[in-house]
């Protein structure tokens, strides 16, 4: 062997402490990928919400529109704002929630405050109509065509 080659040509340095003269390293080991973290999952939900059930804590407007006009029909389509709700208080009484005995930050029983927006309700739809204050009145038909 000569004394030459006991050198790396590159940079003088004895191959034994040279990086030209080193076998090349061994290849890494290939890392795995990170594994994605998980997110949280979400429970399904049915194609359609359930229906909601209300717990209704007085009587809504709604019931009472038939009953106005019942009473109505059976005065001959016109009574005293009075009268038809002592007629009201009549027909419900029993079907009343206990909570519509309660009176509104006014002063008003609740189902007399239900009633009178079922009222306001009859006009806009065409039910009833405004004809004197303190009266209620069912519209009356108009003449046949």
């Amino acid at each position: 062997m000569d004394a030459s080659d006991d050198y790396c040509e590159l940079c003088d340095l004895p191959r034994s402490q040279c990086l030209h003269g080193l076998p090349p390293p061994p290849p890494k080991k290939a890392t795995p990928p990170p594994k994605p973290k998980r997110r949280p999952t979400t429970p399904t939900r049915p194609s359609t919400p359930p229906a909601k059930v209300v717990n209704r804590r007085w009587t809504p407007p709604e019931a009472f529109k038939p009953l106005i006009i019942t009473v109505l029909e059976r005065a001959g389509g016109e009574l005293e704002a009075d009268e038809v709700f002592q007629e009201l208080e009549t027909l419900t009484e029993g079907r009343l929630l206990p909570e519509d005995s309660e009176t509104t930050p006014e002063g008003e029983l609740r189902w007399r405050y239900a009633a009178r927006r079922a009222r306001v309700a009859l006009i806009d739809e065409g039910l009833m109509t405004k004809s004197r204050p303190g009266v209620w009145q069912l519209e009356r038909p108009g003449p046949a065509r």
